[in-house]
């Protein structure tokens, strides 16, 4: 780990102003930051602490809930509203990493962690996303966790968290503040596609802060939160799906999917759910749900698996879901 100063911001604005300078970044739970510091990944002159901003807290937002950015993935995913109204995002926050990292982890966090690429991580590497120009390793090299939709020739990596992907399903907002501005951005469009800047993994600005993310009213239905890993814990997804499925007479009134493991960031596809709202279930509709998604689709090599994997595990996920047999 390469030397920096520490400074510790009480209020809002302080921390953005501080924030603005490109060497600069912010500190919350730092369970991701900090392991990428010891790598030498990320080298800031300066680390913002933002742990003292009064950013923690859960709340009612009208009909829906506010999640401060501060507040810790334990204290999200065991809130009564989020167990009982957002069922979804507590079995994704529980389907990652380690109780003691939940402690730690926020959400603002937990939305900037950057992607486990091995030739992201490693610095002997070439990574367009570390260092602009020095090419993408693991194109033709180690992919096995690698990107299967949204790719481009600069960048296959995958972004790595399971809350997100509940939220997206859910349709959160992200609450941003600058130093004299405040933004909200569809949790959807957060997150980046590689495209020609892979170093950029999401939309947030020099100087620019989580401040909270808001669920919208309570939807209902069935929630479901599905994660294929190569063990059972403490592993990121070859593929995840959440789903928010509302059922009747028959068919489906509303079908919002998220999926993990498969792209640069959350993947979302409304055609998915274009397709479902107002047809009956059965396996015939479920595999063009499954076209649609993967329509795009490209393996490279190692991963190949992974186009199978998300058409079984999509499957599995719309049985769940309507009781329907594959």
């Amino acid at each position: 780990m390469r030397p920096f100063d520490y400074q510790r911001a009480e209020r809002l604005e302080h921390a953005a102003q501080l924030a603005a300078d490109d060497d600069t970044m912010a500190l919350a739970g730092g369970t991701n930051l900090i392991d990428l510091m010891k790598l030498q990944v990320e080298t800031p002159q300066t680390l913002v602490d933002i742990g003292r901003l009064s950013l923690g807290e859960i709340a009612d937002e009208g009909d829906g809930l506010r999640i401060g950015a501060l507040a810790s993935n334990t204290a999200t995913a065991a809130h009564a509203r989020v167990r009982s109204d957002y069922p979804v995002l507590a079995r994704a926050i529980l389907a990652g990493a380690t109780q003691q990292l939940r402690n730690k982890a926020t959400t603002g966090g937990n939305l900037c962690q950057r992607t486990r690429c091995y030739y992201f991580t490693n610095i002997d590497q070439p990574c367009n996303k570390r260092e602009p120009g020095t090419g993408c390793g693991a194109i033709d090299g180690i992919a096995k966790l690698h990107a299967v939709l949204g790719t481009s020739p600069h960048c296959i990596a995958t972004y790595p968290g399971d809350m997100a992907v509940a939220l997206a399903a859910l349709d959160a907002t992200v609450e941003i503040a600058g130093d004299s501005h405040e933004r909200s951005v569809p949790v959807r469009e957060f997150h980046r596609l590689p495209g020609d800047t892979p170093e950029r993994d999401n939309v947030l600005e020099a100087g620019e802060i989580i401040t909270s993310v808001t669920l919208p009213a309570p939807v209902g239905g069935t929630q479901i939160y599905r994660k294929v890993r190569e063990r059972s814990s403490y592993a990121f997804a070859l593929c995840s799906v959440a789903a928010v499925i509302d059922m009747a007479d028959n068919r489906f009134t509303r079908a919002d999917l998220a999926f993990g493991g498969l792209a640069h960031k959350p993947w979302h596809d409304p055609r998915i759910a274009d397709l479902l709202v107002g047809s009956e279930p059965s396996p015939a509709l479920f595999d063009k749900a499954a076209d649609l998604l993967l329509e795009d689709a490209r393996g490279y090599g190692e991963n190949d698996f992974k186009i199978p994997l998300a058409r079984r595990t999509l499957t599995a996920v719309l049985c769940e879901a309507t009781g329907v047999e594959a």
